[in-house]
């Protein structure tokens, strides 16, 4: 496992050592503060004006405030996560260091492995910035953090995911921009496949909603784990990483 982390670090320091780590930082910070702020406006108006109306149900911050905001995340990180994971590859590719990496010492499995995991730190990192926002609703407010921690959960499985079909897509190529826009519409695909089941209920239809990141994800939002769904992105994570080995293993004999 050690040279899983010392390939995990040396991807860590390369998105830091770049702009990339600190532009994606920001513009998720940016969007992300907007959703937050206009979750918390909207949710106090509701409340005010619930109040002038009489009514004495009291309201969610967990409904009204944070699963829409881990709703949002998702969506946004369906847009961030292949600007991560598309120099996996292809930058090694496209600078010729890919000969010395498949060369060396480490096996393949290593190998993307450290490099999947340096990619999760990042995504972890630009997360963290969404945490700081919804930890600030525990400074006026009373949340329960069961539900947000599982939402959480659900958006580390989601990024996995999609980081490993990143992977592999930068692996088949030497350009960045065509494996991120490769990534970006696999996975929007894949986010869309939901939107069968609602004007057919065929099995069929049913079947390939199950095969949908955003069928898997709502529940999680919804503070609920359920066994198919930490099934799913087990079995997708890993279906992306084996590709990945696949990929590499193709290089092997055609070199």
């Amino acid at each position: 496992m050690r040279n899983v982390f010392t390939i995990c670090g040396k991807e860590l320091r390369a998105y830091f050592t770049s702009p990339v780590a600190y532009l994606l930082m920001g513009l998720f910070g940016l969007i992300f503060g907007f959703f937050f702020y206009s979750a918390t406006a909207y949710f106090v108006m509701a409340g005010m004006r619930a109040q002038m109306s009489g009514q004495a149900q009291p309201m969610s911050v967990n409904d009204f405030v944070i699963a829409p905001l881990l709703g949002n995340a998702s969506v946004v990180g369906l847009f961030l996560i292949p600007l991560i994971s598309m120099r996996l590859f292809a930058e090694e590719k496209r600078s010729g260091t890919i000969e010395l990496l498949m060369t060396s010492p480490i096996s393949d499995w290593e190998i993307i492995l450290g490099k999947w995991l340096g990619a999760m730190c990042m995504y972890l990192s630009i997360l963290a910035l969404s945490a700081v926002n919804v930890g600030v609703l525990f400074i006026w407010s009373k949340p329960d953090w069961r539900p947000i921690l599982t939402g959480f959960l659900g958006l580390i499985l989601q990024g996995g995911t999609v980081l490993a079909i990143g992977g592999f897509l930068s692996s088949l190529t030497k350009n960045q921009i065509i494996a991120g826009a490769s990534t970006f519409t696999v996975c929007l695909l894949l986010w869309v496949l939901s939107w069968v089941s609602s004007y057919n209920e065929a099995p069929w239809a049913q079947a390939i909603a199950y095969c949908s990141i955003l069928t898997h994800f709502e529940p999680f939002s919804k503070g609920i784990i359920d066994t198919k769904d930490l099934v799913y992105y087990a079995s997708a994570i890993f279906l992306g990483l084996f590709l990945t080995a696949r990929s590499l293993d193709s290089m092997r004999w055609r070199a």
